[in-house]
């Protein structure tokens, strides 16, 4: 399981990376076009916008992934042992539901843009690749939230031992 979860991860870092260096370049040049050039190249705004929709949502799965999203934790903070650990267990199956849902629909989305043959207003690309980065970000979300729920499981006692350790003033 941790093989496919460093896969993901570097595929999700991968087109992060990218859609980021994209949507800086392409809002760079621009601007640079604005001020000095005065051509007009709309599909430079058109881009980066695209860029920065994967790069924000695929943002997402990173920040579930490593713990760096806001969370409301008044409500598990006040659990212990056991109880904590099945709380936290509960709020993953949560989150992989939801984003199992939203792959669902955005799926339907995307297939929707792809039949009605819709094309961007600058790129002339279909609608559908924009609406893709839904597709992508809660896919792999899905996954890597579907894997640790089932690893969290797996080492249910092993968590529920060293929060037990944890509050006796151990490790």
């Amino acid at each position: 399981m941790k093989l496919a979860l460093k896969k993901l991860q570097y595929i999700e870092n991968l087109i992060i990376v990218v859609s980021f260096a994209i949507m800086v370049t392409c809002s760079f040049l621009s601007v640079v076009n604005r001020n000095f050039i005065k051509l007009s190249i709309p599909w430079f705004d058109e881009l980066s916008t695209f860029a920065m929709i994967y790069m924000a949502l695929l943002g997402t799965e990173a920040g579930l992934r490593d713990g760096s999203q806001i969370a409301v934790t008044a409500l598990v903070n006040k659990f212990h042992g056991a109880s904590k650990v099945v709380l936290e267990i509960i709020a993953k199956i949560v989150v992989t539901i939801f984003s199992a849902i939203v792959l669902y629909y955005s799926c339907h989305m995307a297939a929707m843009q792809a039949a009605s043959g819709q094309l961007t207003a600058a790129l002339h690309i279909p609608m559908a690749i924009p609406y893709l980065a839904l597709v992508i970000s809660f896919a792999i979300i899905t996954c890597v939230q579907g894997i640790t729920v089932i690893t969290m499981l797996i080492h249910f006692n092993d968590l529920n031992n060293s929060h037990t350790v944890d509050e006796k003033g151990g490790n």
